[in-house]
C-alpha cells in the first residue's frame, strides 16, 4: 500500500501546481492528473480486491466510459449536444482517450466511500452513483472554463454556471447509478485498507472547493460542488473521524 499513498502524494502535488500553470502546461497537467488518479483506483482494486476486481473494474468504468462518452458524443444522449477540442490528447471516435480514465479514476473512491456508508448494496450503489456524479459539479465547469469541450446549446442550466445544460448533470447521474450498480454485482466485498480511497475521495471534494473558490475565479461551482458531493463527502468524513474515536 505504500505505493498507492506515493501515488496519491503525487496527484496531490499535481493538482497543486494546476492552479499556477496556464495553457498547454495546465492541460498536460491534467492528463498526468488523470493517469496518476487512474494507476492509484486500479491498483487499489488490484491489490484490495484482486486482478479479477481490478479486470472488472477497467471493464465496466473504463470501457462503459468509453462507450457512453461515444456515444454522447454521437446521439446526443445522455448529456445533451457537446464536442471535445483537441487539448486532452488523442482521441477515438472523438473522444479522447484520457477520458474514460476519468471514469475509473473516480467511480472507484466513489464506491468504496459509499460501501463505509452502507452495507446494503443497493443502497451502496445509489450513493456511489450519486457520489460519482456530484463530482461532474466541480469537472464540467472547470474543463469548460478551459475550452476542453462544449455543448453546442446548452438551455437550461444551474444559476452561475452557464454553458452546461441540466441534462449533462441527469445524464451523468444516470451513468454513475448504472456503472455502480455493475461493479456492487460484480466486485466482491473486501477487507482490504481503503484507506487510501477514502483519502483521495476526501481530497477531491476538498481541494475542488478551494480550488474553484479561490484559485479558479469560479464560486458558483464550488458551491454547487460542495453542496452535491458533500452528500456522501461529509458522511464519509464524519464516520471516519468516529471511527477514529
Amino acid at each position: 500500500m505504500k505505493a498507492l499513498w506515493a501515488l496519491l502524494a503525487a496527484l496531490v502535488l499535481t493538482e497543486i501546481a494546476y492552479p499556477l500553470v496556464h495553457g498547454d502546461t495546465r492541460a498536460a497537467l491534467t492528463i498526468a492528473t488523470v493517469v496518476t488518479g487512474y494507476v492509484l483506483s486500479v491498483g487499489h482494486a488490484w491489490l484490495s480486491r484482486g486482478p479479477r476486481a481490478a479486470a472488472v473494474l477497467v471493464l465496466v468504468t473504463t470501457g462503459g466510459g468509453f462507450a457512453v462518452e461515444a456515444a454522447g458524443r454521437s446521439t446526443g444522449f445522455p448529456f445533451g449536444d457537446y464536442d471535445y477540442a483537441g487539448s486532452l490528447g488523442p482521441r477515438l471516435l472523438g473522444v479522447p482517450l484520457v477520458i474514460p480514465l476519468a471514469w475509473t479514476w473516480m467511480a472507484w473512491p466513489a464506491w468504496l466511500a459509499a460501501a463505509r456508508l452502507t452495507g446494503r448494496p443497493w443502497l451502496r450503489a445509489g450513493a456511489a452513483g450519486v457520489g460519482l456524479a456530484a463530482w461532474d459539479l466541480f469537472l464540467d465547469p472547470q474543463m469548460v472554463a478551459e475550452g476542453h469541450w462544449r455543448w453546442e446549446a446548452p438551455g437550461a442550466t444551474l444559476p452561475g454556471v452557464p454553458g452546461i445544460p441540466l441534462t449533462n448533470y441527469l445524464g451523468w447521474l444516470l451513468v454513475a447509478w448504472v456503472l455502480a450498480a455493475a461493479l456492487t454485482l460484480m466486485v466482491p466485498d473486501g477487507d482490504g485498507d481503503d484507506r487510501p480511497m477514502h483519502a483521495l475521495y476526501l481530497w477531491t471534494y476538498g481541494s475542488s472547493i478551494l480550488a474553484h473558490a479561490v484559485f479558479l475565479g469560479m464560486p458558483a461551482s464550488a458551491a454547487w460542488g460542495a453542496l452535491g458531493m458533500g452528500l456522501v463527502a461529509v458522511p464519509l468524513a464524519v464516520t471516519l473521524w468516529r471511527s477514529r474515536s
